[in-house]
């Protein structure tokens, strides 16, 4: 039996939670001593580095929200071969999330079910600990901060709560990704409507100008993450109204509350819980998602990161040559293992080569001109 194997196994005899849990508490503590990143990129492919936002990204797979809420294990994710890391679902304020049990497996699909409810440290010690985590030899890569309306904050608050962990988070984050489509915060999704999303994103942007014109820093780029359970006209329109207001781009897709993408076992026990679904399941859906939201972005600079059943290289192709120009990986560090961002980022390198692709550029995209 491989180790892999074997610390899948045992993991897997542990409640999901607490299997999660023990995961991060050992990255945690290993991050220092794991392998350094720079010498793992200094031998990645330069075919797969990209400047967008501003940012160098040496490998274009990124830890997406939701692995690491509370900031924890920052410094592990460049050492494990991640280009980026997305922390968070961040709140202004502190709260516990939904009661426990609250992770679900579907094994038979390589799925997860989870009705967390952005349960997180709040903005003011999750800040510390990433600029702690950033200090000296710290994560060498970009690092994302992912915030959400605290459950408390009613809707008509939502701008003023994001603005309160904009503040606090503005000087640890190279890059915000406003979440306003978890499946598992009261009325949330109601923030993807247009006027919603204007007065939050809007007051981010204003915020964010204010704060540059005092200290002279470049601006954030931020991006908007979207459901997958959005029709394609509001995705589209959610894509113009990034245009409108500057952002730098949109994060496709969430959870989803459907079920009918469990091909192998829907009757799996589990699928009856509450929450969002993702793996494989969610990814036909988060595919069409992206070049919904790529057509409608063609020409605008908007960057595209895609998530959602990313498992391995042939699904970061697909998502890639959809539209976007990142991706991110959840669920597959749950089924996969540690070494999944390399595992993907050396197999897009080895099929670029095989298909004769020069640069990761020329592949965003490629299947909505006719070359995918």
């Amino acid at each position: 039996m491989s180790m892999q194997s074997f610390i899948r196994r045992t993991a897997f005899r542990m409640d999901p939670e607490k299997a999660h849990e023990t995961a991060l508490r050992a990255l945690q503590a290993g991050g220092p001593l794991l392998v350094p990143a720079k010498g793992w990129f200094d031998k990645a492919d330069a075919s797969v580095h990209q400047h967008l936002m501003g940012l160098d990204f040496r490998a274009p797979v990124g830890l997406a929200a939701g692995y690491d809420k509370y900031g924890r294990a920052v410094r592990a994710w460049g050492r494990l071969g991640f280009g980026f890391a997305e922390i968070g679902t961040v709140t202004a304020r502190p709260q516990d999330g939904n009661p426990r049990p609250r992770l679900f497996r579907l094994v038979d699909d390589e799925a997860i079910i989870n009705r967390m409810g952005f349960n997180n440290d709040g903005a003011a010690i999750t800040a510390r600990r990433i600029a702690e985590a950033r200090g000296g030899n710290g994560a060498g890569i970009p690092v994302a901060v992912n915030i959400g309306k605290s459950k408390v904050a009613p809707l008509d608050e939502a701008a003023a709560d994001h603005l309160v962990s904009y503040r606090l988070l503005r000087g640890v984050a190279d890059f915000v990704v406003v979440n306003v489509s978890s499946p598992n915060t009261p009325g949330l999704r109601e923030l993807q409507d247009r006027d919603h999303l204007t007065a939050i994103l809007g007051a981010l942007r204003d915020e964010d100008a204010s704060m540059r014109a005092r200290d002279g820093r470049v601006p954030m780029p931020f991006l908007v993450k979207l459901a997958p359970d959005l029709p394609d006209a509001q995705i589209e329109d959610a894509v113009d109204l990034a245009g409108e207001l500057g952002l730098a781009g949109v994060v496709l897709t969430n959870t989803t509350i459907a079920r009918d993408g469990l091909l192998k076992n829907p009757a799996d026990p589990a699928a009856g819980e509450q929450g969002g679904l993702s793996g494989p399941p969610v990814r036909a859906r988060a595919n069409e998602a992206t070049r919904v939201a790529a057509r409608r972005a063609a020409g605008s600079g908007l960057v595209i990161i895609g998530v959602g059943g990313i498992m391995d290289a042939n699904d970061a192709w697909d998502r890639i040559a959809s539209g976007a120009s990142l991706v991110e990986v959840w669920t597959g560090m749950i089924y996969r293992g540690p070494g999944i961002a390399r595992d993907i980022t050396q197999g897009l390198v080895d099929r670029m080569r095989r298909e004769g692709v020069g640069h990761i550029s020329e592949l965003v995209g490629s299947a909505l001109s006719g070359g995918g």
